[in-house]
Parts: C-alpha cells; structure tokens; sequence
C-alpha cells in the first residue's frame, strides 16, 4: 500500500521538475527573445528616423514653395480684378488670420474691399430661427416677395444680399435704399456686425466657412442655412467664392463640403478649399474672375474638388506682320 509519504515525495518530484524546467526554459529562451526584441527596436528607430527626414524634407519644400508664391502672388494677380468691389462674408469660427491675407490678395488684385460682414452664432441658430424670420418679415422692402419653399436662411440671405450686392456696374459703390435700416435691424439683434462700409455695394463676394465642422443634431440645418447664404450671395452680385482650409472638406459637416455635396448650388457658387495656403489665395481671384464670365468651380485638394484652379485663360496671338 502506497503510504503518505511517497504522495508527499512525488508531489515534491513534480515541482521540482517544474521548477528546473522553468529555469531552463528562460534560460534558453532569454536569449534569442532578447535578441528578436532589440532588431525590431534598432528597425522601429531607423524608421522612424528614416520619416523624420522625409518630414523635414517636405516641410521644407512646403516653406519654400509657399515663399516663392508669396513673392510672386502680386505679379500673378495683378489686374485681375481691377475696378471690382468685393463683400468679404465670415461665417461665425472662420479664420481672421486667412481672411486678412485673402483681403491683401484681392486688393494686389486691383479690387477695392467694400466692407466686412461677420455673421454671428445667432444668425445660424435653429432655436433662434422665429426670431430671426420675424424680422425678415419686418425689414424687407414690401416688393420683396420670398417663394413659398424658402427657409428662414433662404429669406434672410437674400434680404442681406440684396442691400450689400448688386449686378449693376454703375450701382456698385453706391448704397440701396433699404440698406442701413437692414444692417442696423440686423446688428441690434446680435446677428451681424459689420467693418468698412459694406453698404455701398459690391458686385462679388468671398465667404469664410467655418473651421471646425458642425456637430450634433442641428449640424445638418446649420450646414443648409449657411449653403443658403453663400447661393443669395452669388444670385444678387455676379458671383460668390466660399472659402477654407482642405481640412473643412476631410469631416463630415465642413462648410465647403455640404456646398459641393449640394448639385444645384455648386453650379452657380464656387468653393475654394486651400485658402491656408498662398497658392489658394491666388485661386479665390481666379475663381472670382471665373465667377464674372458665369461660370462657377470647385477648386483646392480636398474633397469634391474638381481641380486645384480655374482654367487660365487663353489669348490668340495676334498675327505677326511681315515687314514691307
């Protein structure tokens, strides 16, 4: 008969021989694992080394192709826009910083920035909309009839832009009748404010999208009501530019990309989507001399868009005369 002590002798056999094999295995393991470990940290190093230079080298190149353009952004631009006004529009979280140096663009370009219109967060707020149908309702002229589909944007977008814009050459510079009692109703409500003297019309217009995406809930009313405003803009002057960075088209809920996503709109308006960049800067001209001829694009590098900039336009040569 097995007797209590063997149970107890081959319990300790089993755990020693667990305990040797333990010792072994590491032993004989450690090495090569250690040595698999380093290779792949030596490969992850030279890596990311090997990234770090193409980095630096196209953050280098970026730097210096964006100096020359700059240099040369008055030579590109130059006349393409002489004797044209143009209403600069922010939309509420647009960049000043891109809005400024667009600004020194158009004026290289020959054209003379009537004013400055920001729109505020009220203007764009569904739960405000009552308010701000209300009063449409009270400033529009009484010949000023809306159709039966239109939003709340559609009215206030086109009773904006029929004060500030005008198709006529010999109109621009000069106020509409309408225009300071709309401005002043609209900035004792919180919804504009406004810089220059963007009551004497313009004949073009640049819009600012928003940076950041819209969120939530009411991001698609609020994506539709700023579409709205920048279509009113185009239809009352002989066109509209609406601008940003690439990075507003890469979400869902860019500005610039609800407007190319919208088929009937981005017939008529132009998007811009690198105004970050001094080449884009130069494409918002182009595509606002575009915009005078009737024709509209989507411009830039990010999504929905159709090229990097309008065609430029073609001269026929004129025939060369032989000499006599």
């Amino acid at each position: 008969m097995i007797d209590f002590r063997y149970h107890v002798v081959s319990i300790v056999a089993i755990f020693l021989a667990l305990a040797v094999g333990i010792v072994l295995g590491t032993t004989l393991l450690q090495e090569p694992a250690v040595k698999s470990a380093q290779e792949i940290s030596a490969q992850l190093t030279k890596t990311k080394d090997e990234l770090r230079v193409q980095i630096d080298q196209l953050q280098g190149r970026e730097a210096g192709n964006d100096a020359f353009v700059t240099s040369v952004t008055p030579k590109l631009v130059a006349g393409e826009l002489t004797g044209q006004r143009v209403l600069l529009v922010e939309a509420p979280g647009s960049s000043t910083t891109f809005r400024e140096a667009e600004q020194q663009v158009l004026e290289e370009a020959g054209a003379e920035v009537s004013g400055r219109v920001t729109l505020t967060e009220k203007f764009f707020d569904p739960d405000r909309s009552g308010v701000l149908d209300g009063l449409v309702n009270q400033l529009k002229p009484v010949d000023m009839v809306f159709p039966s589909t239109a939003t709340v944007w559609d009215k206030a977008g086109a009773l904006l832009a029929s004060t500030l814009l005008t198709t006529d050459q010999a109109q621009a510079g000069t106020p509409n009748a309408a225009t300071a009692a709309v401005i002043s109703g609209f900035e004792a409500g919180g919804l504009v404010s406004t810089d220059g003297d963007p009551a004497k019309r313009a004949m073009l217009a640049v819009m600012f999208a928003p940076e950041k995406a819209y969120e939530g809930e009411q991001a698609e009313t609020q994506l539709g009501a700023l579409v709205s405003v920048a279509d009113r803009l185009d239809a009352a002057g002989k066109g509209a530019v609406l601008t940003g960075s690439a990075a507003n088209t890469a979400v869902t809920g860019g500005a610039v990309s609800a407007l190319r996503d919208d088929g009937d709109v981005a017939k008529r308006v132009s998007t811009v989507d690198t105004v970050d960049m001094p080449t884009g800067r130069v494409v918002v001209v182009y595509a606002l001399r575009e915009q005078l001829s009737g024709r509209a694009g989507q411009y830039g590098i990010g999504k929905g868009a159709s090229a990097t900039q309008p065609a430029l336009p073609t001269t026929t040569p004129s025939p060369t005369q032989s000499g006599s």
